[in-house]
C-alpha cells in the first residue's frame, strides 16, 4: 500500500479531516487553470478540504494526450464469441488462477462464507481484470482523472465525479494522491475499481485499519465479494442455462442490451427451451453467441446479471463464468 512517505497530512477542518499530498510539487498542466480552481473550491466547500492543498495537487497533475487518444479512438469491431473466449480461457490464465486460489485460500474461503460468492468467481474476476494483479495499470490516477475531467467533454461529468471520489478516498485512506497508479480511465488495483466503486464497495477484509486493493490481495478478494453481494448475487444460484430454439419467432426473444425484459414463460412461447428447470415468471437475459461450433443460445440468470454490473457485456460475464468453472475444475478437490 502506498503510505505517506514524503507526503504530509494537512488539517482540513476543525473536525480533523485530513488528506495526503506530496510536500513538494512541480508545475503541471493544470496549475492555475479555471477548471482546477473551480474543483478545488467545490471540494473545499462541500467536503472540507484545504483549497490550497488541492491547488498543489492539481498543479502536479499532467495532461496525458495518449489517454485522450485512447478514449476517443473509435470502438473496435466487437469480436465474435469464438474469438473473444480464448483471450480469457487459456492454459496460462487457468493455471495462474489455481495458483492465486491456493495462495489466498483462507481469504477466499472466508469471503465465500461471509458474502456467498464462490471463490472461483472472485478469482476469475481478478484474473480477467488484471491477470491476478500482474497488470493493474501504469498511469498515475491523478493524471488520468484530471485529463478526462478537464479535457474530455463527452464524459466530463462522470470523470469529474470520479476525480472527486478519488480525492475523498485518498484522504480517507491517508494515501498520497500523486502516487497511486491505475488504468488510463482511472480504474485501480487488482479488481480495477473506479474511485466511486472503491468508496461504495471496497472493504478492509484483513482488518488492519486500511483498505488496500493495490497491494493486498485479501482486501481485493473481500471487496470483489462485497461488490457482487451488493449487486444481487444469490448464494448457491446458477449463472446461465443453455437453451435451444425452434420456430420462426425465436429471434424476437433475444434481449436487446443486458437488462432482462422477458420471462421464461414468454420466451418459451417464442420457441425457447432451457436445459435446466426454470420458473416461468423468472426474467432472464436471452442471448446468442457465434461459437466455435456454431450458434449458441443461452439464458442469463440473476447471477449472470450480477456479473454484468461489473462490466456491461454478456461476453464478459460469460468469460468470467466459464473461466471460474475452468479454474475450479483444474484445482480439483483439496
Amino acid at each position: 500500500m502506498l503510505k505517506l512517505s514524503r507526503a504530509i497530512l494537512h488539517s482540513a477542518t476543525a473536525a480533523g479531516l485530513a488528506m495526503a499530498c506530496s510536500a513538494t510539487v512541480s508545475a503541471g498542466d493544470y496549475q492555475n487553470t479555471a477548471q482546477a480552481s473551480t474543483m478545488a473550491s467545490e471540494m473545499a466547500r462541500d467536503h472540507g478540504f484545504a483549497e490550497e492543498q488541492l491547488t498543489a495537487v492539481f498543479a502536479d497533475a499532467v495532461r496525458k494526450q495518449a489517454i485522450l487518444d485512447a478514449i476517443s479512438r473509435p470502438a473496435e469491431k466487437v469480436k465474435p464469441w469464438k474469438d473473444y473466449r480464448p483471450i480469457f480461457l487459456n492454459t496460462s490464465r487457468i493455471s495462474n488462477g489455481v495458483s492465486f486460489w491456493n495462495k489466498h485460500a483462507d481469504a477466499l474461503a472466508r469471503a465465500e462464507k461471509e458474502y456467498g460468492v464462490p471463490a472461483q468467481t472472485i478469482v476469475a474476476i481478478i484474473g480477467v481484470e488484471t491477470l491476478y494483479g500482474g497488470n493493474t495499470g501504469s498511469w498515475r490516477v491523478i493524471d488520468a482523472l484530471t485529463t478526462l475531467c478537464f479535457d474530455y467533454p463527452p464524459r466530463a461529468v462522470f470523470f469529474c465525479q470520479q476525480l472527486k471520489e478519488y480525492l475523498l478516498l485518498a484522504r480517507q485512506e491517508q494515501l498520497d494522491p500523486l502516487l497511486l497508479k491505475g488504468s488510463y480511465a482511472g480504474a485501480m488495483g487488482l479488481p480495477q475499481f473506479m474511485p466511486s466503486s472503491f468508496r461504495a464497495y471496497a472493504v478492509d477484509f484483513d482488518n488492519d485499519g486500511h483498505i488496500d486493493i493495490w497491494g493486498n490481495p485479501t482486501d481485493a478478494i473481500g471487496s470483489v465479494a462485497n461488490y457482487f453481494k451488493q449487486h444481487g448475487w444469490t448464494s448457491g444460484g446458477d449463472v446461465v442455462s443453455r437453451a435451444t430454439v425452434t420456430g420462426d419467432k425465436a429471434a424476437e426473444g433475444l434481449t436487446v442490451g443486458i437488462e432482462p425484459t422477458l420471462n421464461v414463460g414468454q420466451l418459451r412461447a417464442l420457441g425457447w427451451s432451457s436445459s435446466t428447470v426454470l420458473p416461468d415468471e423468472l426474467k432472464v437475459t436471452a442471448f446468442r453467441f457465434d461459437g466455435a461450433e456454431g450458434e449458441e443460445y443461452w439464458l442469463g440468470l440473476p447471477n449472470f446479471y450480477a456479473i454484468t454490473r461489473y462490466n456491461r457485456s454478456a461476453m464478459y460475464a460469460m468469460a468470467v463464468y466459464q473461466l471460474s468453472n475452468a479454474i475450479l475444475q483444474a484445482k480439483g478437490t483439496p
